[in-house]
């Protein structure tokens, strides 16, 4: 598992709780895939074992993992009930700072929402592999 500790000022333990909470909730992990050992994930971003079991106490608190006895720390089967909410949650903020963002340079909502829309279908576009034709 490949997770990025920065010093950007946040807690180690932090970072590691929610680089892993977004691959669950993403549905990178799925319930029932095993987590790195405490011992194996300190090791590999060099930090203190505590700060990853601290990690994973996190984690199992908010029911996105639960501990197997003898068998390691695994991603919960309840963790998809709470995903939808936890998107939810997640995108909040974004859109908290989109709306202010839209506010601030003059953007009505509906200008706003088109703008969304126009940029959601270039996502969607597939690659192009010539020049466009005319519409």
């Amino acid at each position: 598992m490949q997770i990025h500790i920065s010093s950007d000022g946040a807690p180690i333990y932090q970072q590691i709780v929610d680089q892993i909470r977004f691959r669950i909730v993403s549905g990178v992990l799925r319930p029932g895939d095993e987590l790195p050992t405490i011992r194996g994930l300190a090791e590999n971003l060099r930090v203190n074992p505590n700060t990853v079991a601290r990690a994973y106490r996190e984690l199992e608190h908010e029911r996105l993992v639960e501990k197997r006895r003898t068998t390691g720390t695994f991603v919960c089967e309840l963790a998809q009930r709470h995903t939808a909410s936890q998107r939810r949650r997640m995108i909040n903020p974004h859109i908290d700072k989109l709306l202010t963002l839209s506010r601030q340079l003059g953007f009505e909502l509906d200008e706003l929402v088109a703008l969304l829309q126009k940029r959601d279908a270039q996502f969607d576009r597939p690659p192009s592999v010539g020049p466009e034709e005319p519409s």
